[in-house]
């Protein structure tokens, strides 16, 4: 007898490219089997009319808390990993959230940016978004090269990270721009070595020479052919921004050279950030990004900056407050909307949210426990419809993409970027016997996201069941507030931790 029984639902597996009418057999935390007349179970799910995938996974979430986890939940996620920036200490950082418990399966890799901070600022303390805006207060890590000390320290710390179990390497590079070829090089290194990619911010944004996107893309594909290391490519869009063009034909020929690079990106024309952020502060920022200081918008109260001077002023009182940076006008310029489709749909690319921490107006982060969430809380819209969005617009409505491409973009392929390095990854994003049992059965003719700018915690529509490592987290559109089924996506760990 099988735990559930998922019946007469149309499966979509983008591994097998099985696209049919047939059951899905759970049983202890696996999928026992694919097909028809699978016997009894202990709870059936009706999914006649319904799409039953395997559950979204997203390379690139900061949210890393149980509110974060319930938004993610009906965006159809299953598994949440914080890539791009990671963590630090790595083994504590696990441990918690296997104490306070998680919804969905949840990881990180180990963050260079904080590696610089504790060997250049000597500030060690664990990583958070609040304890990142106090560390730009000394901007010595984020402007210098690092000495030969300093740089051996960096490489030790994060080591350490990834014999903890960490899933690759997140370098914030653009959080640090001083950081020298050398030192990158060395981190890579240690990548190639230990067989793990390293999740990269390029380092410049700018459309103009020198300290170009063009310029920061160049230098990831001399690391990646240097060194030998993966290099996956975060946000490619809001990366890119408006140059996304030219820097869309470096990626490709890059690739088909042989190297080792992917990439992700969200679908949304607006980026978010600490307003901390070293670019916002290049005295030549408007002209060389082809944007006015208008176009960034606090996260809490709203208010756009009016000048560099309101933007100092504004990181002088609270460099970890969030920010929105309106990039991409996708509603109203054409072009906009064809610059995000290089992204969104770049071949073999994967959708990632960056979805950001919930943070209450006095700008802490929301951890509570509150459903649905409280309504001041505010974070992005991407942290709450980025794989619904997806699937809606380029998927259902303009049919871009098919909806197996669709569903391999937000499950398989993340998976696959992961599998060499991770193990727990290979029975993930696929739906076949053996493995992992999470799943999403929704409706795509109602799949839709409803979280806005102007109202930003409203959690998307059309998920009508999900579950976690065996477990439902929500039945019939209704999410188990008790369901705490989240498991640790970790590498082998080779030391004490």
């Amino acid at each position: 007898m099988s735990a559930i029984l998922i019946t007469g639902g149309r499966v979509v597996d983008p591994e097998s490219r099985l696209d049919a009418v047939a059951d899905v057999a759970i049983v202890d935390g696996r999928i026992a089997a694919v097909g028809s007349d699978l016997g009894s179970a202990e709870r059936v799910i009706d999914a006649s009319g319904l799409i039953v995938a395997p559950g979204f996974i997203d390379l690139h979430a900061h949210g890393q808390s149980i509110p974060a986890d319930r938004m993610q939940a009906f965006d159809g996620v299953t598994t949440t990993l914080d890539l791009e920036a990671g963590v630090m200490p790595v083994a504590s950082w696990y441990r918690r959230q296997a104490e306070q418990g998680r919804v969905l399966n949840y990881g990180a890799s180990t963050n260079w940016a904080f590696a610089r901070i504790g060997a250049m600022v000597g500030i060690n303390e664990e990583s958070s978004l609040e304890a990142f805006g106090r560390a730009m207060r000394d901007t010595r890590w984020m402007d210098n090269v690092s000495t030969p000390d300093e740089q051996q320290a960096i490489v030790d710390s994060i080591a350490a990270g990834l014999d903890e179990g960490g899933i690759g390497i997140g370098i914030l590079n653009a959080y640090a721009p001083g950081a020298g070829v050398q030192e990158l090089t060395a981190v890579c290194q240690l990548a190639a070595a230990q067989g793990v990619p390293t999740f990269t911010h390029i380092a410049y944004m700018a459309n103009s020479d020198p300290r170009s996107a063009a310029e920061a893309y160049i230098r990831l594909i001399g690391y990646a052919g240097a060194t030998g290391a993966h290099m996956h490519i975060c946000h490619f869009n809001s990366s890119s921004k408006t140059d996304v063009e030219r820097c869309e034909k470096l990626i490709r020929k890059a690739q088909a050279q042989g190297l080792p690079i992917t990439v992700e990106a969200y679908p949304y024309g607006t980026g978010s950030t600490v307003i901390a952020a070293s670019f916002f502060t290049d005295p030549e920022f408007e002209r060389r990004n082809d944007t006015s200081y208008a176009q960034i918008q606090l996260v809490t109260s709203g208010r756009r900056m009016q000048d560099r001077e309101d933007l100092l002023a504004t990181q002088a009182e609270d460099p970890s407050q969030l920010v929105l940076w309106h990039v991409l006008d996708t509603e109203n310029n054409t072009r906009h909307r064809d610059m995000l489709d290089l992204s969104v749909l770049y071949p073999g690319g994967a959708i990632a949210s960056d979805a950001m921490p919930w943070s209450l107006p006095d700008g802490s982060t929301y951890t509570g426990d509150a459903w649905p969430l409280p309504e001041e809380a505010t974070s992005h819209p991407r942290s709450a419809g980025t794989f619904t969005r997806f699937m809606r617009h380029w998927v259902r409505e303009r049919q871009a993409v098919s909806l197996m491409d669709g569903i391999a973009k937000c499950a398989l392929i993340p998976a696959d970027i992961l599998a060499a390095s991770t193990p727990a990854m290979r029975e993930k994003g696929r739906l076949r016997a053996g493995a992992d049992a999470d799943v999403v059965v929704f409706d795509l003719d109602t799949l839709t996201d409803r979280a806005e700018f102007t109202a930003m915690n409203r959690p998307s529509e059309g998920v009508r069941h999900l579950i976690v490592s065996g477990t439902p987290v929500i039945a019939d559109g209704a999410l188990d507030v008790a369901a705490r089924p989240g498991l640790p996506v970790r590498r082998p760990v080779r030391a004490t931790a």
